[in-house]
């Protein structure tokens, strides 16, 4: 998974470039970054900023988007009016989600954006994103209204939806006063409503790190209210692991993500990029799934609730990853697992003999079973099959399978299942088999 980062420089590393590739990594995702100003601040004070020339600027993002598979982008910090021209005319064009937060002022007492950039900041940036991340000072600029309670939170978020955002998530963190703050997402028409208990202290990079985090979220392909969702405990958690390690304000420190997560994830994304990989989607789709240590039920493996489903030459990955999000790939995993702890991990692709007959050749372990054969009491208890084909295949081996496929049965399509340690060593094996 590749995300990137559009935003000045923070020499505190707590927020800008520098926090949002610490949120990044936290999610196991490779950062990369073009930095749009230089600023000179610490915990305590902001003491200047120097922004970088717009030819610079536009020659960063090229040289990023013709080498790299973008899944998601952040805007951050955009200083001044040549900055913004710059990013629009490299990004006009393109398909990839665009999260735009909105930066006029540091915690620190600095100005971010100057007043002759804002009118082009409306005009050429929100009508490219996906979603923009204002904070309700922020909205109140943006919108032109005053925001006293939620029905001022919904008239400011419509408006600034009408200006070209698709989406506007208002985060209501200095919105009044009290021991809950309220964020409000407008999702095309639709409104949501989130809420956490305040913190009781001022910290550095908590706007950064919401959007980074829900950029993140977004290139997992996760459905945006999800995405936001997750974005705002990840940062209410980060929040609390604050440190003071300067002399002014704490400093947030991200929360490492779920590693199981993070890996599948990651992998989905490689899988997904491999030239080709349309061709082994097979008709019921593929799910690709990763199990923690010794599972014993479903809700120990993580896999999409919905598939990665093959659209004319590409593929493209619909539902959201989560524990007990799939049934028959992860009880393949859960038998397999029970037999040899160390295969957590599986995707299936279509049966081909051909596909066999390179694996083979690739120097794999290859096992399979004959739906056939499969009792009628197994047959007609839903779920069950997978878990008795997968113990049929493996009951007589001593060392792991690397693939289980069966031929297919009355109504049933042939499968390949390619079993791993975890989500790198199955797409190790894939990558084997398709180049």
């Amino acid at each position: 998974m590749h995300v990137l980062s559009i935003a000045g420089s923070d020499p505190s590393s707590g927020a800008g470039i520098q926090g949002d590739m610490k949120t990044f990594n936290a999610f196991g995702a490779h950062g990369l970054s073009v930095v749009t100003a230089i600023t000179s601040q610490n915990t305590s004070r902001f003491f200047g900023v120097e922004p970088v020339s717009p030819l610079l600027v536009k020659s960063q993002i090229r040289s990023i988007l013709e080498d790299f598979q973008i899944d998601a982008i952040k805007i951050g910090m955009v200083y001044d009016k040549q900055t913004v021209r710059a990013i629009r005319s490299e990004l006009e064009k393109i398909k990839i989600p665009i999260i735009l937060d909105p930066i006029f002022k540091s915690t620190t007492g600095g100005i971010l954006q100057t007043e002759s950039a804002f009118s082009d900041f409306k005009k050429l940036l929100i009508p490219l994103c996906h979603i923009i991340t204002p904070n309700t000072t922020e909205a109140e600029k943006i919108s032109g209204i005053k925001i006293r309670s939620l029905k001022n939170m919904k008239s400011a978020a419509m408006k600034i939806q009408k200006m070209g955002a698709k989406n506007v998530i208002i985060k209501g963190g200095h919105f009044l006063k009290g021991i809950k703050v309220t964020d409000l997402l407008l999702e095309d028409k639709k409104f949501s409503i989130f809420s956490h208990t305040r913190m009781k202290f001022e910290s550095h990079g908590g706007g950064c790190t919401f959007s980074a985090a829900l950029c993140a979220n977004i290139a997992r392909g996760k459905k945006l209210s999800d995405a936001v969702d997750s974005a705002r405990l990840f940062t209410v958690e980060s929040i609390r692991n604050a440190t003071k390690i300067g002399r002014g304000l704490p400093i947030i420190t991200p929360t490492k993500g779920d590693v199981i997560e993070n890996q599948l994830s990651n992998a989905i994304s490689e899988f997904c990029s491999i030239e080709s990989i349309y061709e082994y989607i097979p008709e019921c789709q593929t799910n690709f799934v990763y199990s923690t240590s010794n599972p014993t039920t479903l809700k120990d493996v993580m896999g999409l609730e919905g598939r990665i489903v093959r659209t004319g030459k590409f593929v493209t990955i619909a539902g959201n990853l989560k524990y007990g999000g799939s049934k028959h790939i992860a009880s393949a995993v859960l038998e397999m697992a029970r037999k040899f702890p160390s295969m957590r991990s599986s995707l299936n692709i279509k049966y081909d003999e051909k596909i066999i007959k390179k694996a083979v050749f690739k120097g794999m372990k290859v096992s399979s079973y004959d739906r056939s054969k499969e009792p009628l009491t197994i047959r007609e208890r839903e779920g069950r099959t997978m878990s008795w084909g997968i113990k049929a295949a493996i009951t007589n081996l001593k060392t792991p399978p690397d693939i289980v496929f069966h031929k297919g049965g009355f109504g049933k399509e042939a499968m390949i299942l390619i079993f791993g340690k975890n989500p790198i060593d199955v797409l190790g094996k894939i990558l084997k088999i398709v180049r």
